[in-house]
Order: structure tokens, then C-alpha cells, then sequence
């Protein structure tokens, strides 16, 4: 049964995605793994690459999405942690550097804080802003490559951080959408950082890797290398393209083209050995169509392999080519097309597996999400959980418990109303819960 004081550990995350929007609510158990206490997945229409571009349809699939989780759940949540990722993402790296007082007191997570929220205040182009700022190695008067400087003493304090920044419009976008189902933006983290909380290990982030979310219409790569963020990028197409593709060069509908990649698709066309023959049904009256496997596979591994060669650019540029160990993992509903890690392992030369996101899952987990496609999703509530935690976020505060939100809520109206609030929350509470003894 579940426990009423655990209800405000309770976190709601949000992936807004190109083909779908799925919503999953969950906390920490008491071995630190993560519950998911329920989610859901609907289709998305209102997004295009990542990025809104219709308010009105994505906010009908975020409400369809949440309200399907708040009556697993019971809860109704008030503020909820998304993901934002699309081609209008941005990464640079940035020196920072801070002069301290005196030399003889500790470095203190005070000054390390001061020294990101300089980085806030770069100048950007017009219409762009900092999402994330990842410090990367500390340097202490003169004392290069120290991880976490917290502790030594010193007076110049240095550090290399790796900046993520995107447009102010799109984020604003996902807000407006967000706030029209009743909900508050607790935080808005990059989608590929999300997914890479839910599918990398510690070893692997310290041996160096590249996380690779083929998404529907955006692949994002995350490299970490000695258990740090070196680089990020979003490359503007994914598993969309290759069902368009198939549409034109099959001459199907797009509907059929899904289908067919999904069901029969193959990366890798050298694996079709049976080469069996497809057949369509036609348009109103006209004959059905006959594709071969060995064809369709060929047209999906032709687009597989350029977005391989656009995540080799990425990995070349971020000069990590020759020092990931732990090679390539694959995530994102694109993952699941057939023989897809073995086309980017002959592609690449680096060795690849399919991320499925249960590393962080406490046991009993429901047997749907071990699927790369609800990685982004466990990453934000990895993430919101986190954020709690470390009390950067407010806690959900549920009915029951109301009556000192009350006060803040009214607080926040305005005027010396708040009385009445505290006064109308006590009498719902005490009409919603009758005491059975008496």
C-alpha cells in the first residue's frame, strides 16, 4: 500500500517528441533505483524535428498523456520536468576563471556555483540561451586536470566548461504548451543528456562513449569520456526520413511505409536471405503491390548509413574518435529497426549495442519499458528525481497535505486572502476524508 508521506517524492517527466509524447511519473525507492509508478505513450502530431509547430495539437497530446498518468497514479501533479532537443541546439566550449579572496580557506561548492553562473552571463546571438552548463576540468593556480576541486586551498580557480544552447522561441513553445494542461515548468533539460542518465553506466561514461538517440525526427549524440559530457549535437533527421524513403521509392503510402520499416525493415540488407515478397494492398480498385525485402532493406540501409556518416562527423569533431572505449550505444525508437547495430558497427569500426534504458529500474519494473524508445523519458525523471533531491525543485504537494500550500499559493495571489484559502482547503480536506470512527 502505498505510503502518503512518499507521495511528495513524486516526480512527473515529460518527453515531447517528433512521433509520440510520453508521460511517466515515478520516485526513488529505498535502494536508490527508480519506480515508475505509471506513464503513458501518445501519438504526437504538433511536432516537427523536435521543435513545436502546432501549439494546439501538442497540447492535446500532452493532456491526453498526463491525464492518463494522473489516474494511474492518483496524483495531481502541479510542475513536471521536460526534455528539449532539435536542430536549433547549439554547444561551444567556454574558459572561465574566478580570483578568490584569500588562499587560505577551502574551495567551497559556493565559489564552484559562482563560477557557472558566470558562464550565464556569455553573450549569445540574438534569440539563443544557455540550457546547460557542464564544467569539464578544474584548474587551481596553475594546477591543471583536477575533477572536483572542492577542499584545496588556492587563489585562482579555473575551469573549461562545455555550454549547450538553444532557442529561446522553441523552449518558450514547449512552455506555453505545458502551462495551458495546468502544469509548471519545474526544469527543461536537453533530451540526449536525459537519455544518456537512463541507458550509459558509470564505466562506460568513464571509458569514453558515444550515446546515439535516433529519435523520429532528430538523432542526438552525447559523448562522455572520463565520466564527463565532451560533446553534444543534434543532427536534424532520423527514423522519419528513412519511412519517407521508403514511400517514395516503394511508391507507397506513408502509412504503409511505417508499416513495412517497422515489421519487415532490415539495416542491413545483406541479412535477408529469404528475400520474400511483400504484397500491398492497392488504392481504391487498383492491383496490389508486390516489394521485395531484399530491396526495402536496401533503401533503409542506404539513409541508415548517411546518418552514421553525420554521427562520425560529430564524433571526429569532437576529436574523442580514437578514445571511446566503450564505442557507440544505440537508443531512441530507431534502435529497435533490425540489425541496426550491427550496420553501425561495420559502418563505424567501433563497437555498438542497442541501449535499452532498465539500468537504473528497481525491480518489477512493467516488461514495456525495457524498450529504447522510453529512454528520454526515464532520463527526465532520473533527473527531476535528482533535482528533488537536492532541493532545487519544490516537492508535489498533494491533497491531503494541502493546507501549507494554501498559504503559499494565496501568498502568491496576492492581498491578505490567504486565510480563506487555508480555511477552503481545510473544509475540502476534512469533507474529502470522513474519520471512519466516528
Amino acid at each position: 500500500m502505498e505510503n502518503k508521506q512518499n507521495r511528495n517524492d513524486v516526480v512527473l517527466a515529460l518527453d515531447i517528441g517528433t512521433t509520440k509524447v510520453c508521460a511517466m511519473a515515478g520516485r526513488k525507492n529505498e535502494y536508490g533505483k527508480i519506480e515508475v509508478l505509471g506513464f503513458s505513450k501518445v501519438e504526437s502530431e504538433g511536432v516537427l524535428r523536435g521543435v513545436v509547430s502546432n501549439i494546439e495539437k501538442t497540447v492535446n497530446a500532452i493532456a491526453e498523456a498526463t491525464v492518463s498518468v494522473r489516474r494511474m497514479t492518483g496524483i495531481d501533479f502541479r510542475s513536471v520536468h521536460v526534455g528539449i532537443a532539435g536542430q536549433h541546439i547549439k554547444s561551444m566550449q567556454h574558459r572561465g576563471m574566478l580570483m578568490r579572496d584569500n588562499d587560505h580557506t577551502e574551495i567551497s561548492r559556493r565559489d564552484i556555483d559562482r563560477l557557472i553562473n558566470d558562464m550565464y552571463k556569455l553573450v549569445l546571438p540574438p534569440g539563443d540561451k544557455i540550457l546547460h552548463v557542464i564544467p569539464q576540468e578544474y584548474t587551481v593556480d596553475n594546477e591543471q586536470g583536477i575533477a572536483d576541486p572542492i577542499g584545496m586551498s588556492g587563489v585562482r580557480l579555473e575551469a573549461n566548461f562545455h555550454i549547450i544552447t538553444g532557442q529561446i522561441s522553441a523552449s518558450n513553445n514547449i512552455q506555453r504548451c505545458v502551462e495551458r494542461n495546468g502544469l509548471r515548468v519545474a526544469n527543461m533539460s536537453l533530451e540526449p543528456i536525459a537519455s544518456a542518465m537512463s541507458v550509459l553506466s558509470e564505466e562506460e561514461k568513464e571509458a569514453g562513449i558515444a550515446l546515439v538517440d535516433i529519435g523520429g525526427g532528430t538523432t542526438d549524440i552525447t559523448i562522455f569520456h572520463d565520466g564527463i559530457i565532451r560533446h553534444t549535437a543534434v543532427i536534424p533527421f532520423g527514423g522519419n526520413v528513412i519511412t519517407r524513403d521508403i514511400k517514395e521509392g516503394c511508391n507507397v503510402m506513408v502509412q504503409q511505409a511505417e508499416k513495412l520499416k517497422v515489421k519487415f525493415g532490415s539495416a542491413l540488407a545483406d541479412e535477408v536471405y529469404d528475400n520474400r515478397i511483400i504484397t500491398i494492398p492497392g488504392l481504391k480498385g487498383r492491383d496490389p503491390k508486390e516489394i521485395s525485402e531484399k530491396n526495402l532493406a536496401l533503401i533503409i540501409q542506404a539513409r541508415a548509413e548517411e546518418i552514421l556518416d553525420y554521427v562520425m562527423w560529430e564524433v571526429k569533431r569532437s576529436g574523442y574518435e580514437r578514445k571511446l572505449i566503450g564505442g557507440i550505444a544505440l537508443t531512441g525508437g530507431g534502435a529497435l529497426l533490425n540489425h541496426f547495430d550491427k550496420l553501425a558497427e561495420y559502418h563505424t569500426g567501433l563497437n555498438t549495442r542497442i541501449g535499452v534504458p532498465v539500468e537504473h529500474l528497481g525491480h518489477g519494473y512493467h516488461e514495456q519499458l525495457a524498450s529504447p524508445v522510453f529512454a528520454t523519458a526515464i532520463g527526465l525523471l532520473m533527473r527531476g528525481v535528482e533535482d528533488l533531491e537536492r532541493g532545487l525543485v519544490p516537492q508535489e504537494v498533494e491533497d491531503e497535505t494541502a493546507a501549507a500550500t494554501g498559504v503559499a499559493e494565496a501568498q502568491e495571489q496576492g492581498g491578505g486572502k490567504w486565510y480563506e484559502s487555508i480555511f477552503r482547503r481545510t473544509k475540502e480536506w476534512f469533507e474529502a476524508e470522513p474519520d471512519t470512527d466516528f
